[in-house]
């Protein structure tokens, strides 16, 4: 009965509202054994919750406990190998034995300070990258708990958005800065010329492996919101959505014109002055020079050769005239 009684005590100060990898790793019963013997110096008693509450102090209250045994995924187990290889030779050195709480405080001083030691070598996770998905690799080991904090972001990410001209390419990649699992696939849908997150109004496009959508030729039909859904062992990772805008080729051509001659002239129908020359200057580049005089050579040939076959006429007719003159 006593006994019973002696270990509904000890589990209620292990089990209270602070919890540590001791709590997480060291059985119940261990902790029994291993406090068993805890005398009080002062007054000469045996006193098992005086030892509990060391435990309580050293290991569940310690903050560079709790920091060193944030590992990632996987590294829970290994936290555990290390901590048994500190607790469990105390518990078997301690079985049924008396010692000085100036004993306990020291050994389990030096067990949690190789602990840390130890455990803060373990391999680290870059943790939760925002703003969206489920990122089981970003989880990190809370002793505080006994279990892996999960990132507890959103699925949805933030809409982007995509502008293509008309008759061109557009791409969309579903990408994300963590680490995806191999065994992966994914989903595009479409919702036409809206821009949403609501599920229900998208339509399957394709389904794979491809990360990559892409539009050969954009026209006015393709406007609309584009979902990407990321799925692992059919459990949805992220949900990306990219909101595409096409730009009719004559207003773009339009709009490039407008600019040109916005850019083009000046208040008064002046045009820009060039660049570091005087105002209102024009400058001439060599090709333009040496196309406006072969022009100018060109068009004098041309005037003297029509000349010529304009005078060529008028002296036949005279030598004609003559020889009829000279056979009377």
């Amino acid at each position: 009965m006593c006994k019973s009684a002696l270990c509904l005590v000890c589990v209620s100060l292990l089990l209270g509202p602070s919890l540590s990898c001791y709590q997480c790793f060291v059985e119940v019963q261990d902790s029994l054994r291993l406090c068993w013997g805890h005398i009080l110096s002062e007054h000469n008693v045996r006193n098992v919750d005086s030892c509990f509450r060391k435990l309580d102090r050293i290991f569940n209250n310690h903050e560079r406990v709790i920091e060193a045994g944030r590992v990632g995924k996987g590294y829970d187990k290994q936290l555990k190998e290390l901590l048994d290889g500190e607790i469990l030779p105390m518990v078997g050195e301690f079985d049924k034995k008396r010692n000085n709480d100036t004993v306990y405080e020291e050994r389990l001083q030096t067990a949690a300070d190789n602990f840390i030691a130890a455990a803060s070598k373990l391999p680290r996770v870059s943790g939760c990258l925002p703003p969206c998905g489920f990122q089981s690799a970003g989880a990190v080991y809370n002793c505080i708990t006994c279990q892996y904090d999960s990132c507890e972001l959103p699925l949805d990410c933030p809409v982007k958005e995509v502008t293509a001209m008309e008759n061109s390419r557009s791409q969309m990649w579903c990408e994300v800065p963590f680490h995806l699992p191999g065994n992966i696939e994914v989903i595009w849908r479409f919702a036409e010329e809206v821009k949403t997150q609501q599920v229900d109004q998208f339509k399957e496009v394709t389904a794979g492996l491809d990360t990559l959508y892409s539009i050969p030729s954009s026209s006015l039909q393709h406007v609309g919101t584009y979902q990407c859904e990321i799925y692992s062992v059919q459990r949805s990772i992220v949900r990306l959505y990219f909101y595409l805008t096409v730009t009719p080729q004559v207003v773009a051509g339009h709009t490039e014109l407008q600019e040109i001659f916005d850019l083009s002239l000046l208040p008064g129908g002046r045009f820009l002055p060039a660049p570091a020359g005087p105002p209102h200057s024009l400058t001439t580049s060599p090709l333009l020079l040496t196309t406006c005089l072969t022009a100018l050579l060109l068009l004098l040939f041309l005037s003297m050769g029509a000349l010529y076959w304009s005078v060529l006429p008028e002296q036949t007719s005279h030598a004609e005239q003559e020889e009829e003159y000279l056979g009377l």
